[in-house]
C-alpha cells in the first residue's frame, strides 16, 4: 500500500512538474524573448530528467543497502547527475541560446509541484475531512 501511495505522489508531482514546464513555455513563447522561453524549456526539462534520475538511483540506493553492494557506485551516479545538468546548462550558455536565470527559474518546476501536492493534500485533509494519502 505504502509503495502504491508513493508512486501516485511520484506520478502526481512529476505530471505537475511538465504541466508547469509546459505552462511556462507557452506564456513565455508569447510575451518573452526567445532566450527566455528556450531557457524555461531547457530547465524545466532538465528539472523533468533530475527528477526521474533521482527517484531511479534513490530506489536503487536503498535497495543496495539493504541488500550490500558497492555503494561508491551509486554515490558516482547520483554526483553524475550534477555533472550531466551542469555540463548541459554550460554548453548551453556558451552558446549564447538560452538565459540563465531562465533556466533556474524552468528548473524550479519542482517547487510548484509541491506546493500544488501540498495544497491538494491540504484540501482532503481539511476540506472533505480524509486522511492525508
Amino acid at each position: 500500500m505504502a509503495d502504491s501511495a508513493s508512486n501516485a505522489l511520484n506520478s502526481r508531482v512529476f505530471r505537475t512538474m511538465a504541466i508547469a514546464t509546459g505552462v511556462s513555455v507557452a506564456v513565455s513563447a508569447v510575451i518573452g524573448p526567445w532566450r527566455v522561453t528556450t531557457g524555461l524549456l531547457v530547465g524545466g526539462l532538465l528539472a523533468l530528467f533530475s527528477h526521474r534520475w533521482l527517484k531511479n538511483s534513490a530506489a536503487a540506493a536503498i535497495e543496495l543497502s539493504i541488500g550490500g553492494g558497492p555503494p561508491k557506485l551509486r554515490l558516482m551516479q547520483f554526483i553524475l547527475r550534477y555533472v550531466v545538468i551542469a555540463a548541459v546548462v554550460f554548453s548551453l550558455n556558451e552558446l549564447d541560446v538560452l538565459s540563465l536565470p531562465a533556466v533556474l527559474a524552468g528548473m524550479s518546476t519542482f517547487v510548484v509541484a509541491i506546493f500544488v501536492e501540498a495544497l491538494r493534500e491540504f484540501y482532503f485533509a481539511i476540506i472533505q475531512r480524509e486522511e492525508i494519502s
